[in-house]
């Protein structure tokens, strides 16, 4: 697992790692150092925000975890998106054409964004996801 800055301050990394096997990265390693985590087979990006979708679609690379996803997109790693963007920014034009972008790059998306705004769920919708990959 690969977490953004911001989220690493609030998830529970060391109980993640537990179920895992492998440490939370959520920092650059070292040049040198060893990847503590194994290759990719495929990628999920859950929840996906509106700031780490627009930066991904412009290849901006300014945390590991959007440094990992521009490199997935690159290999051309199967990866699935899971947007969950407040209404109200799904409307903003850089997201739009983001989407359009990730969309074109052969990302796969999970759920409609709209069905996950008209929830209301704070919880992403997990078999949506697994469908996805399964689908790639």
């Amino acid at each position: 697992m690969i977490a953004t800055p911001t989220a690493a301050t609030w998830i529970d990394r060391d109980a993640l790692a537990k179920q895992t096997g492998y440490p939370v990265r959520y920092e650059w390693r070292r040049p040198g150092d060893p990847d503590p985590l194994p290759s990719a087979d495929a990628v999920v990006v859950a929840p996906a925000t509106f700031n780490t979708i627009n930066k991904w679609a412009l290849g901006i690379s300014d945390n590991v975890a959007l440094g990992i996803l521009n490199e997935a997109l690159g290999l051309g790693l199967p990866i699935v998106l899971l947007p969950f963007v407040k209404r109200a920014l799904t409307s903003h034009p850089a997201y739009k054409r983001s989407i359009d972008a990730l969309r074109t790059s052969r990302v796969a998306f999970a759920a409609r964004t709209r069905e996950l705004q008209e929830s209301g769920r704070e919880e992403a919708p997990w078999p949506s996801v697994l469908t996805a990959i399964n689908d790639l």
